[in-house]
Parts: structure tokens; sequence; C-alpha cells
């Protein structure tokens, strides 16, 4: 029923809306042009109620029943002032005074806590008459609110205030149906009255409300928010079409996924993953590509707290219905219920890729090539997620073909019967990787080894620590363990070095391990005879166990703090022709054995790549070669 009376009256605000007036005002929003956003999304709010209504009155009789359900801007630079108009449900005088002037109420909560389960599933509301209402007063010194109610008997009202402590409420007859806001603009605030600026704010925020926004008689919002709509009911061209509008760009994408979730939260998500990554073409850090919209209504343009930061590739939109259409970019950077959306879109991201990989993987490797960088970065810096980004990882190895990819279950898959552990080495090339030293215990043993070819993926596997309960072992480190693995390949090897009377015994080897510690001082932490080399003379092997030559030298190329580990160890091949005329050479010409063991030693430095200052090692191994000619 109407509550309409013929007298305008003016009454003082409900202390707690005074509070609020204040907290909207000075601190809530972060950006002042959010005022229309929250306005148009309590237009939107209304036209749906009225939608709502008006299959629910069956046949009852409604107020201008033939209008369209519209929103309508109209901007005036001489009078500086601002219009938003809705055809709406509207408001008689007791809803006036009851939305906006005794307390910080949400219509929109009310209704919807009146609907029945079935009814809810037919109506998309998404503003909140209340706070959102209030955020006109950043913009505007006095704003007017002229409403009539859908109901044959109500007469139109207007509801004044200049937001400091009081408001008027009075009779405005000849209106149409709906609400109209009239902002009287502040002085530092007339840019609101510019048609092209609110053209680019609706964009911005409110280009996928689900009524035409019309400013000067012209649509704004003509973009479809095809991520509400059943999958089925899309045409790819529209979601090609949809990409490139959201993402800015001019080609299709790659791949795509569309789902939406009940539980634990109310989400609908459409992400795209480009074909291009420009972040590797080196034009800059990308900035996060996702939306997060709530009930179509923007909340934050390229979130950042909607998903990790190593998903900043990933291009689309979330909507959320359970995020509060006012919230705050401050409140939303600590909101748990974002969090939780986190959670949720990361973990449904991850599985689609793994879907991807065993389905489509000619597609997944396009997108490994272009974007696992980023799967990378996620392992090395997000716990919550290592297990799954473990089954993604792809490198080459021992037993692929050249650029030939394999991921880590496959790699189980082909273990050795024995094998407990999980084999990596790092190298510039797969070619720098299999001509040097630290592969020859392997192949011995057939023994396969992932090639991390690129300096996080040491980073990476560090990280992870292990998959399928076998270790990440990196072959260079020092306290490698092949145990019985290739046990008869292995014997094989050392009875044919033996009947070539190339080893040095046990004691000769000993003594040599000695002196050449002696020679190359605190350069290295341990000289011994390695169990593993078989044509190499000599390596360098890590003594920690965890720090990989790969990830060294990225820390030196970045200016990182070392570990100081007091240095390499050494490990010479004991089987080597080098090394065995090393050992006559120390007894008959001591200087140039020194010189040839400073000489082994940088080589190996240089098979791991840590060698980072060349000149002594030339300078030396002139004179080496000149003392050779000489003799």
């Amino acid at each position: 029923m109407s509550t309409d009376t013929a007298t305008q009256e003016t009454r003082e605000f409900q202390a707690e809306v005074k509070k609020m007036l204040d907290i909207v005002i000075h601190s809530l929003y972060t950006e002042r042009e959010i005022f229309l956003r929250e306005l148009i999304s309590n237009a939107a709010d209304a036209l749906e109620k009225f939608r709502h209504q008006k299959v629910a009155s069956q046949g009852e009789e409604i107020f201008d029943d033939h209008l369209p359900l519209e929103i309508k801007i109209k901007v005036d630079q001489e009078k500086h002032t601002l219009t938003i108009t809705d055809t709406g449900i509207g408001m008689d005088r007791g809803e006036l005074e009851h939305n906006l002037g005794t307390i910080a109420h949400s219509g929109s909560r009310t209704f919807l806590a009146n609907l029945t389960e079935n009814q809810r599933q037919d109506t998309q509301l998404i503003g909140q008459f209340g706070v959102g209402f209030y955020a006109a007063f950043m913009a505007a010194d006095k704003v007017r609110v002229q409403s009539r109610s859908f109901r044959p008997d109500d007469a139109g009202h207007e509801w004044v205030s200049d937001g400091t402590g009081t408001y008027t409420i009075g009779p405005c007859p000849g209106i149409r149906r709906g609400t109209r806001i009239i902002l009287h603009l502040k002085e530092d605030a007339k840019e609101f009255a510019d048609e092209e600026r609110i053209k680019q704010i609706i964009r911005r925020y409110s280009s996928f409300v689900p009524f035409p926004i019309k400013v000067a008689e012209e649509p704004v919002n003509t973009v479809q928010a095809i991520w509400t709509r059943n999958k089925s009911e899309i045409k790819e061209e529209e979601y090609q079409e949809f990409y490139k509008y959201i993402a800015n760009a001019f080609d299709e994408p790659l791949a795509r996924l569309h789902f939406s979730a009940d539980a634990p939260l109310a989400v609908k998500a459409l992400l795209f993953f480009p074909k291009e990554n420009v972040e590797r073409l080196g034009f800059g850090r990308l900035e996060p590509g996702v939306n997060l919209y709530c009930q179509r209504v923007l909340i934050e343009q390229h979130s950042k707290n909607i998903l990790p930061e190593w998903l900043r590739f990933v291009k689309g939109v979330i909507d959320s219905e359970d995020l509060p259409l006012n919230i705050s970019r401050q409140a939303l950077q600590d909101s748990a219920l974002v969090a939780k959306i986190n959670r949720v879109i990361s973990k449904r991201l991850l599985k689609y890729l793994a879907e991807l990989a065993k389905n489509e993987p000619e597609t997944y490797e396009k997108f490994w090539h272009s974007f696992g960088m980023f799967l990378k970065e996620g392992a090395i810096s997000d716990f919550n997620y290592r297990k799954e980004l473990a089954g993604l990882l792809r490198f080459e190895s021992s037993k692929t073909e050249p650029g030939k990819l394999t991921s880590l279950a496959e790699y189980v898959g082909r273990m050795a019967e024995a094998q407990k552990d999980i084999y990596y080495i790092s190298g510039p090339s797969r070619e720098a990787v299999e001509t040097g030293p630290y592969l020859e215990a392997f192949k011995s043993r057939d023994l396969e080894v992932l090639y991390t070819l690129d300096p996080m993926d040491d980073f990476a596997l560090n990280h992870i620590g292990e998959f399928e309960e076998h270790k990440l072992v990196s072959a260079d480190r020092d306290d490698l363990d092949l145990g019985e693995l290739g046990h008869e390949q292995e014997a094989e090897r050392q009875d044919a070095a033996q009947a070539a009377k190339e080893t040095l015994p046990p004691e000769e080897a000993k003594e040599l391990t000695a002196w050449i510690k002696e020679v190359l001082g605190e350069k290295v932490k341990e000289v011994k005879a390695s169990k593993r080399l078989t044509d190499s003379p000599a390596m360098v092997v890590n003594p920690d166990g965890f720090l990989t030559s790969s990830m060294e030298r990225v820390m030196r190329a970045s200016g990182q703090q070392l570990p100081d580990f007091g240095g390499k160890n050494l490990e010479i091949n004991p089987g080597h022709g080098l090394i065995s005329g090393l050992n006559r050479l120390r007894q008959s010409d001591a200087e140039l054995a020194r010189q040839i063991t400073e000489q082994i030693y940088d080589n190996a430095m240089i098979q791991a790549g840590l060698l980072s200052e060349p000149r002594t090692m030339v300078n030396r191994n002139y004179e080496i070669l000149t003392r050779l000619v000489g003799k």
C-alpha cells in the first residue's frame, strides 16, 4: 500500500546513517568515479525487481506498464548536473524514507530474503540500495531522488539532501514509474558532467549490466556477459569476440575455461589462455589479466587479488554473487571471500591444464613453450599448489629425442625397477649436457636423466622436492649414490678400465687427491677419486646437495649472496690417461703438474658453467702450451 501524504517534511538522518555517510564519502572507496557504478547498479537492481514483480503480479494493474526497461543518463554542463533515470520498480514515500533516510539499509538483501529458493534462481540482483547510494555524495553537494512506485495508487515523491545531517521528503506529482537521481556536482567534480567521461566509466565498470544504459540516447553497454550463459548456448564466434574485447587482443585464444560452481562459493568464470607470452618477448612484466565482477558489475579491473601472481597471464572474468558490491579495494585485499575464490579458481585452472595435457597434448605443449615459465614461478613461490604444478612441468631428457618433452609422471613410468630417485642435470643446451661429465655414470647404468635447460628449472625442482614419493636429485651433487643401479653394466665398465691398466691403484689415487687439494687450496673443499666418471678426467660437484650449479649461476648473475660452503668438491677419474699422466708428471716436473692441475680444475668449472673470470686460465693455458712446445 502507498504511504502518500501531501506534506513536505524535513528530518534528520539516523545516527548510523551519519556515520555511514562519513565513511563512504571519506574512506570507503579509493576512486571517486565508483559512485556512478553504484548508482547504475542500484538502477539495474530496481529494473530486475520490476521484472520479477511483473511476473509475480499475474495480470494485476501496474503503473506505466508499457515503459521499456532501461537506464538513461543525462549531463548538463551549464547547470553542473548529472541525472540517472531508471524505469524500474520505483519507491513510494515510505520506501524512500526507509531506504535512504533511516538506516544504512540494503533493499536488495531484504528482497532476496523474502524470495523462495525457486524464485531466487530466476532473479539477478546486483545493487544494494543503501551504502552504495551514499557514494553519490562523493561527487555531489546536493542529491535529489525522484521516484514513483509501480503501484497505481502512488503519486510520486522527491527526497533531497546535501548529505550533512538532514533530508527533506515531499510530493513530486507527474513523474513516470521508476527513479530519477539528480546530482548537483561539486566544484571539483565537474568532470562528471562530460558525456565522454561518463561513457568511459560505464564501459569500465558497467559494460555487462543486463539492461540498456543510454547516454544521450546512445547505448553504451553493447557487449553481452556471456559467462552467465550456458556453454551449450554460446557460439565459438561469441567466445572469440568476447576474448578480443576483454583482453584487448586481435588474435584468437589458445584455449579457454568456462565454468560455474555453487560450493564452497557461487562463482562463474570465463578464462582464456593467449597464444603469445609478451612478457617472454621482452615487453615488460604482465599486469594481471582477470577482472573481478559481482553480478556483472566490475569490482576490480586487472585484479591482483583474485588469482596468484604467477597466473597473471590468464585473461578473462570471474564473477561471484557472494561478494558485497560496495566492497572497496582495500577491503578486497583482506577479504576472506576473495581468498576462497582465489583457491577455487586456481585449483580449477590447474585441473583444466592437467586435462588439456592429457587430452590435447599438442595444444598443451604450445601452452608450455609460451607460459611454462609462469608455472615454474608458481612452483618456486607458492607452496599451496606445488603438487599440481609438479605434474604440469615438462623437460627434455636422456630418453627423449631432441626437442621432445616428457613429464615427471612419464619419467616415473620408465624408472628402473630398483630406482628410488628422479635425476636431473642442468646445462645451457642439450648438447652441452650430453657432452659433459655428469651424465657418464647414468649412461653406463642406462638411467634416465631430465635436462633442466632453463635456469628456473632447478629452482622449481628444488622447491618441489619430490614427486609421487620419489626425491628429485641433481646429478651434480656430491653425495649422489646410485648404489646397485645398473650394477652389471657398471661392473663391465670397471673391468674394461682395469684391463686397460689405466686405473691408478687406490693408494696412488689417495696420494694424488691429497696433492691436488694442496695445490688448489681453498678453491675446493675436498678432492676425491670418482666412482661415476667414465670418460672425463674430472668434474666439480656440489657439497651441499641443494644448491645446483645452475642455481649458483643465477644467484651470481642477480647479485645475491651465496651460502658459504667452503668451495666445490673436485672428483678425478683414476682411470683417465690425463690423471695417471698427471700423477707421473708431479714426480718429474712439479711446476708443470701444478699448472695442469689448475687447468683441470678450471676446465671442470667451465663444464659446470661456473668460471666467471677466464683471463687467468687463458694466460696459464698459454704458459703450458709454451712449455710443451719448448720440449
